[in-house]
């Protein structure tokens, strides 16, 4: 799970620097490495396993950044977040093609994912903007239904995976993933 684009600062506009990259502009390239790269190898750390590979991944999803800016629409989501999709990808796709084996465990993975964006978003910004955020974000988990908040807090905090989230709440898998799906749903909508 990608970092919320309201968790961070307003001193970077990652929309602003991608369509720059889409214009040929290097150094916005150089700019989102710099603000980015250390929480990037830490989402790809976490899925490969490896250092070194890693580090590939990072480099290999820099080059798509790169090749792909045009391809970035703000109306479909935030550039921070379209960044970290572009890195989990490369490295969920150096797993799949056999570099290293890893049984990944998608809401375990988006646990971590969440953790690092956490940190990323402590280390920016004011204090009081992310006490307020935080306020903000428990009102919207109260305005949740209580077993989907229960769904929805096992996944991401507890980092649970759908089929343990069932057996906790005792209901289907499929009941899980839905309540999961419109909990998050839910979320974004009033986190706006």
């Amino acid at each position: 799970m990608p970092p919320a684009a309201s968790f961070q600062d307003d001193a970077f506009d990652h929309n602003a620097a991608l369509q720059a990259c889409a214009r040929g502009d290097r150094d916005a390239l150089r700019s989102i490495y710099d603000r980015e790269a250390r929480y990037l190898l830490g989402v790809a750390l976490r899925i490969v396993r490896d250092r070194a590979t890693a580090e590939d991944v990072l480099h290999d999803a820099f080059v798509s950044i790169w090749e792909r800016a045009a391809s970035f629409d703000a109306s479909r989501g935030a550039g921070r977040g379209w960044v970290y999709s572009i890195v989990r990808h490369a490295a969920l796709n150096r797993v799949r093609d056999g570099a290293r084996e890893t049984v990944l465990d998608e809401p375990a993975t988006a646990h971590r994912d969440a953790q690092a964006a956490f940190a990323a978003w402590q280390e920016s910004g004011d204090a009081l903007e992310r006490q307020a955020l935080l306020g903000r974000l428990g009102h919207c988990l109260d305005g949740i239904e209580p077993a989907r908040r229960a769904c929805l807090l096992h996944a991401y905090v507890d980092g649970c995976s759908h089929s343990e989230i069932a057996q906790r709440v005792q209901a289907p898998l499929g009941t899980v993933k839905a309540w999961i799906q419109r909990g998050l749903r839910a979320l974004r909508e009033c986190m706006q």
